[in-house]
């Protein structure tokens, strides 16, 4: 593959010394897309539809086919639901203490690299300036040592790395940041659903137990209605 009449090899030597960071950034970057994308990926269930599911077992009091319902799925959501049943007869100050110390855990898990990912889209178009300047730094340089009497072929290593090396590192930073945005609306979307289904239980419990457990949600506005539950 040829790109300006270089080969990819012509061009990474070219870029110079910064090239071997971008290098690793690029690796970095790309292997952390792939573990996110495999792991957000897998967690796909549809709110309304778990809702519609646990709603009419919670009201005839089928407690435990509810509580294998959420154990049958390894989304946060029903993970968060199965927790609440399981610890529906604790004091609500209990039941939200160990939901907000689960629910933080999940979270953490969920957002597992992406600090990592976001640094790489971060650092790339840094180390790429740094390149433009050594660059630019070479390229004066040989105008020094030759009195102002340069040729362009003189110039051209330097110019060459000043540029290359920019552009590999948005080439780098912009997918990665992209990733990242995704990544994070993603993690968001996941924790509001906890959150939600939370809201639902508590209303379907007449508790509190939910209310600002997790700090990533927005607000949930409250039901229109109320369902009474009798516990089993």
């Amino acid at each position: 593959m040829h790109v300006w009449g270089h080969t990819l090899r012509e061009l990474f030597a070219l870029g110079g010394v910064v090239m071997w960071p971008l290098l690793a950034c690029s690796i970095v970057g790309a292997a952390l897309i792939v573990d996110r994308t495999i792991a957000l990926w897998r967690l796909r269930l549809s709110l309304t539809e778990f809702v519609a599911q646990l709603q009419p077992l919670v009201r005839c009091g089928q407690i435990e086919r509810a509580e294998a319902i959420c154990r049958s799925s390894d989304h946060p959501m029903a993970q968060i639901a199965g927790l609440y049943l399981a610890h529906r007869r604790e004091p609500e100050s209990i039941r939200a203490t160990i939901l907000r110390r689960e629910g933080s855990l999940v979270l953490e898990r969920l957002e597992r690299r992406l600090r990592a990912l976001s640094l790489v889209g971060h650092l790339s178009p840094l180390l790429g300036l740094l390149g433009t300047v050594t660059g630019l730094v070479g390229a004066f340089h040989q105008v020094e040592l030759h009195g102002g009497q340069v040729q362009p072929d003189h110039l051209a290593a330097g110019i060459w790395e000043a540029l290359l090396t920019t552009v590999f590192g948005l080439v780098i930073a912009i997918p990665a940041t992209a990733a990242y945005h995704m990544f994070e609306h993603r993690v968001d979307t996941v924790a509001q659903q906890m959150q939600l289904v939370i809201a639902y239980l508590d209303e379907w419990f007449g508790c509190r137990s939910g209310a600002g457990l997790l700090t990533k949600t927005m607000e949930h506005p409250e039901q229109s209605s109320t369902i009474g539950v009798e516990e089993t």
